[in-house]
């Protein structure tokens, strides 16, 4: 299946999806004098990555950044995220589980409802609209469906894949931008460099595209910092340690024990980054030495991780590879 879907990742598919993004980004910035005063810029930014996914997953916008209330399908969405931590929770901690399970039962119920309407959108959005549209432009899914017959790729695994990319293509963007718009509201010294950088190096809005983009290694700097100082994963990727065993920090691990590092624990981690609960972008471009920047991989590592990682990016005097 990443055989399948890499093509739709890579740098020249996303460059000529770039107009479709930049459509719905000015329609959102346009929408935004007209949501009045206490807009809860979170749930914007949540309708706006959720438009957008749709266009590119798809080949159709969910129409969800036009209505002042959130889409039906991001309220599910947390829901089914809610339940996913929760699950994580008390596998973890099965005692204190079973007792949040009694006490907490109709709210669970309810997560457990909206995580199944979450899969029947997703089939129901893959079986009766995707699957019966032609159209000559490329999406996530094309690749997919043009390996079908020759893997025979059912409609149900077809559904999981769009179900995975509205929650992995959304819900973490948003988050993302969501925690770089209050940290850049919360440290104004840091918001005047980022302003600056980016007004002296365009002299108008039509200029800043992708590529265009590529050279303002503060900017750079201020995401990569966003996504240590709050990973958008809300919980660990496991992985199971293969045949044999394996030792891991001194330590031999018999095979099939499941193994993770939480983002959000490496990220804060007083041995990993100097001062980790400040928002700190230079330490990314700057001669740092104090910092050990590899420990913050929000987009996880090796051949499972995340396909929406783009390419290495050099970012400072170092040539530092950051992956975004």
């Amino acid at each position: 299946m990443r055989r399948y879907l890499s093509p739709a990742f890579s740098e020249r598919a996303l460059n000529e999806q770039e107009d479709l993004i930049s459509h719905t980004i000015d329609r959102f910035v346009d929408h935004l004098p007209t949501r009045g005063d206490g807009y809860d810029i979170c749930k914007g930014y949540q309708m706006l990555t959720f438009d957008i996914i749709g266009d590119l997953a798809f080949g159709e916008a969910f129409g969800a950044i036009d209505s002042p209330e959130p889409h039906q399908w991001i309220s599910v969405t947390l829901g089914a995220l809610t339940q996913g931590a929760l699950i994580d929770v008390f596998n973890r901690f099965p005692t204190l589980g079973k007792l949040l399970a009694v006490i907490f039962h109709r709210q669970i119920k309810q997560l457990t409802i909206d995580t199944s309407r979450n899969e029947n959108m997703a089939i129901d959005l893959i079986k009766h609209r995707r699957l019966g549209r032609k159209s000559g432009r490329k999406d996530f899914i094309t690749h997919l469906v043009g390996n079908r017959d020759k893997q025979t790729i059912p409609v149900l695994q077809l559904a999981a894949h769009a179900s995975d990319f509205v929650i992995a293509g959304s819900e973490t963007t948003a988050t993302a931008l969501a925690t770089i718009t209050y940290y850049l509201q919360t440290t104004p010294e840091v918001y005047r460099k980022l302003q600056n950088e980016v007004r002296t190096s365009f002299k108008s809005y039509e200029e800043i595209q992708g590529n265009s983009t590529q050279r303002l290694k503060y900017m750079k700097a201020v995401i990569a910092e966003g996504m240590r100082i709050y990973p958008p994963l809300p919980f660990a990727l496991p992985r199971v340690v293969p045949a044999g065993g394996d030792v891991v920090d001194g330590h031999f691990l018999p095979a099939n024990t499941i193994v993770s590092t939480h983002p959000f624990a490496s990220s804060m981690d007083h041995r990993n980054f100097a001062e980790p609960d400040r928002f700190i972008p230079e330490r990314w471009i700057d001669n740092n030495t104090n910092d050990i920047l590899d420990a913050s991989q929000p987009f996880s590592l090796g051949t499972r991780s995340c396909m929406g990682r783009r390419a290495k990016i050099d970012i400072g005097e170092d040539n530092m590879e950051i992956r975004y």
